[in-house]
């Protein structure tokens, strides 16, 4: 049974989600510097088309080779531009379990399409790699990132109490660290009944072995 995830190329009626390549370098750069984004991740501001680089050609295909987890560009399908990030982590290939978090960028909200591409994930992870659960990890104020779990399907298990670190301007202008909880959410395959219908279907998956 495989211990990594295959690179793969997921379509839907509005998106395509495919690996990281060098072309996504200042698309990435510019993203992970937005304000949102700075706020709800442990990204390392400023970011840099360097520290872009080297997670698409160092880390991504690092983590996909050790088999702990994949990173996908989220992109439309019309103008291939970059909207987003799917990040599959902390796999555990004997239960065959993963935790899914998603990023999008500020150009693309309020489209959603954070719940199209993960949807997307999911049926491709419970159709086509025989996974069994997808837990996902919100701040406890992060209520953009709660309504994509809850539209996606997800059950709220309960809270990890002081958990998580989220980060604020403080007023000399640099980021500060804040703790907070983190809601847990599961998703299993019996889940998926109903959010398929709410949200785009996804139109298949492509697989290319020799994309990196």
């Amino acid at each position: 049974m495989t211990s990594t995830f295959p690179n793969i190329s997921i379509s839907t009626e509005r998106l395509v989600l495919r690996p990281l390549d060098e072309d996504d370098v200042p698309a990435l750069a510019e993203m992970m510097n937005d304000e949102q984004i700075g706020a709800w991740t442990d990204v390392p501001p400023p970011f840099t088309e360097d520290d872009a680089r080297h997670w698409i050609s160092e880390y991504a295909p690092t983590e996909r080779t050790a088999g702990r987890g994949l990173d996908l560009a989220v992109t439309e399908f019309l103008t291939q531009r970059l909207v987003g990030i799917v990040q599959l982590g902390k796999t555990n290939w004997h239960i065959r379990s993963t935790e899914l978090s998603y990023i999008v960028a500020p150009w693309a909200r309020g489209e959603g399409y954070a719940s199209e591409a993960a949807l997307a994930t999911a049926q491709w992870l419970f159709g086509d790699q025989k996974f069994e659960r997808i837990e996902i990890r919100t701040a406890a104020d992060n209520t953009a990132s709660q309504q994509v779990a809850q539209k996606i399907g997800c059950i709220s298990e309960g809270v990890l109490r002081n958990a998580c670190i989220v980060h604020v301007r403080a007023e000399d202008g640099t980021w500060t660290d804040l703790r907070t909880d983190f809601i847990v959410w599961s998703l299993l395959p019996e889940d998926l009944e109903g959010a398929d219908g709410q949200l785009a279907d996804t139109g298949g998956f492509t697989s290319y072995a020799d994309w990196n």
